[in-house]
């Protein structure tokens, strides 16, 4: 009863919705009715247009985090790299360059959605009947986004779920937000669950991108490692499987230098049936592995001697704090030994006589005391 009288005096959640973005959807309206009457020219210079003030506002912005950077890179002293970083990232909470870069970037980007929702809506119209070969069929372009596909963009590009049913256009409604992000240059990725959705959209609403002016990349075209994927990742736009995103974030971390890493940095994405990707995909674990050193290898046989001579020191310290605390504890002196049992589990908690001691009554609940103890300090 009290949610049917909210609902008729508040309104349901899609019409509440509806009515907070109804004047941006208005405002990509008015833009529509002047780029109708532009020449084709002048529709396809709108990612100029929009690039050119993307980088009079940031170009300062940019400059100066270069700077920084290579600043950073080239300092000796660790004082002054700390000082470097937090102007840089903001770490002490007073901004930082690059925080202000991303919310510039971000307050442009919703400055110009209207425009730029409306340019691409516009693009589809005008690319009416023209034909793009997907995946090896030549297919006629016949899409124009409705209303409510031009809704399901704006929620998008706000970090949003946008459910929509098979059939309604989900495809579409992806390359108003993608557009839009990939305007500054920086990447705009899509996220989807195989490798025939990937290569099938790539091409497809590659159709439109490409006659704005926009690069468009498929990972799944390109093996992985590869200056093609690196290509594909530097495109305005790649599209990709999670596995294939996912594994070359794996593998970036375990090259020997930086020119060997294929991804650039992450700033947009958004993922296709994101209930499949992060909830059903996500229960089988990324794994990868790499060669490992021998003990023909110099640096590994270095390091490896010094790395067992660290464990075998810490297994014996470890030992005369348990041989420590159970004296302790037999002469009644609880806190200190319990103190050196804590000490000793974290050092090796698998410590056979350390287990034994455990076990016994009143220790365990000794040691979690003194836990949370040194924890509060």
């Amino acid at each position: 009863m009290f949610k049917r009288v909210l609902t008729a005096f508040m309104g349901t959640r899609h019409e509440r919705d509806r009515k907070r973005i109804q004047p941006i959807l208005d405002a990509i309206h008015g833009q529509e009715t002047r780029l109708a009457t532009v020449t084709e020219d002048e529709l396809r210079g709108q990612t100029t247009k929009f690039r050119a003030l993307l980088h009079e506002r940031t170009n300062e912005l940019e400059s100066r985090a270069a700077e920084l950077r290579e600043l950073k890179r080239a300092a000796a002293d660790a004082t002054e790299r700390e000082a470097l970083d937090t102007e840089l990232s903001g770490a002490d909470g007073t901004g930082g360059v690059e925080n202000e870069l991303r919310r510039t970037i971000a307050e442009t980007l919703d400055e110009i959605l209207p425009e730029a929702f409306a340019t691409v809506r516009e693009a589809c119209r005008r690319l009416v009947g023209t034909t793009v070969s997907v995946t090896g069929r030549d297919t006629e372009w016949n899409m124009v986004p409705y209303d409510v596909q031009l809704m399901g963009g704006i929620q998008l590009h706000f970090g949003k779920i946008a459910e929509m049913a098979t059939g309604e256009g989900k495809t579409l409604v992806a390359t108003l937000p993608l557009y839009l992000n990939a305007l500054p240059g920086k990447g705009s990725h899509l996220v989807t669950v195989n490798s025939y959705l990937a290569r099938r959209d790539s091409q497809w609403m590659g159709h439109l991108y490409r006659w704005l002016g926009l690069t468009v990349g498929c990972l799944d075209d390109t093996e992985a490692g590869t200056p093609e994927r690196r290509a594909a990742y530097l495109s305005d736009i790649t599209y990709g499987t999670n596995n294939e995103f996912g594994f070359d974030y794996l593998r970036d971390n375990m090259v020997t230098s930086l020119d060997q890493r294929v991804q650039r940095s992450h700033v947009f994405a958004m993922v296709d049936e994101v209930d499949s990707v992060l909830i059903d995909e996500a229960r089988t674990p990324l794994i990868i592995s790499g060669p490992v050193g021998n003990e023909g290898d110099v640096q590994y046989f270095e390091h490896n001697t010094a790395v067992s001579r660290l464990v075998r020191r810490q297994v014996e310290m470890v030992n005369v704090l348990v041989a420590d605390a159970e004296r302790e504890m037999e002469a009644g002196k609880t806190q200190d030994g319990a103190l050196k049992l804590y000490q000793a589990q974290l050092g090796h908690p698998k410590n056979k006589r350390l287990l034994k001691l455990m076990q016994e009554q009143g220790n365990k609940m000794l040691v979690q005391k003194m836990e949370l103890e040194h924890l509060a300090d």
